[in-house]
């Protein structure tokens, strides 16, 4: 998740790794560059795209920003699930995306939250990420 290993007693499952904060951090950029979603670009009916690493998808999508010449401004994600605790790992994330962007740690702001209980990702059956970016032309 966020482009690390963490450990855990359960995974998410997916077509790609199922890196659901990467997912969401694609779909941000992409949409706020009118560039529709991470299934358009990279559909799960593709089985080039089958078992793949989220990272090598969020490096695609920074392609096609700086080639339709946007700069990443920052992005603001948050993460909804029961368990592991995400507080420890978020530094680690914030380093790898960073990495991957080519911006700086300071411009990804990274949160968890729980459920409360509640719904699927209350009994533990899956997890949301949310993430918003601010993108411009150069």
């Amino acid at each position: 998740m966020g482009g690390i290993n963490i450990e855990s007693k359960k995974g998410a499952l997916g077509h790609s790794d199922a890196d659901v904060l990467i997912h969401a951090i694609c779909d941000a950029l992409l949409g706020a560059a009118g560039m529709r979603d991470i299934g358009h670009h990279f559909p799960d009916t593709s089985s080039e795209f089958k078992g793949i690493d989220s990272k090598v998808l969020l490096t695609r999508v920074a392609d096609l920003l700086a080639k339709d010449d946007y700069a990443i401004g920052n992005i603001d994600c948050t993460l909804v699930l029961e368990q592991p605790k995400i507080n420890p790992h978020i530094q680690s994330m914030k380093k790898t995306l960073a990495n991957i962007l080519n911006i700086q740690e300071s411009d990804i702001g990274i949160k968890a939250t729980t459920n409360e209980k509640m719904g699927y990702v209350g009994r533990e059956e899956g997890v949301c990420a949310y993430a918003v970016a601010l993108i411009q032309k150069h």
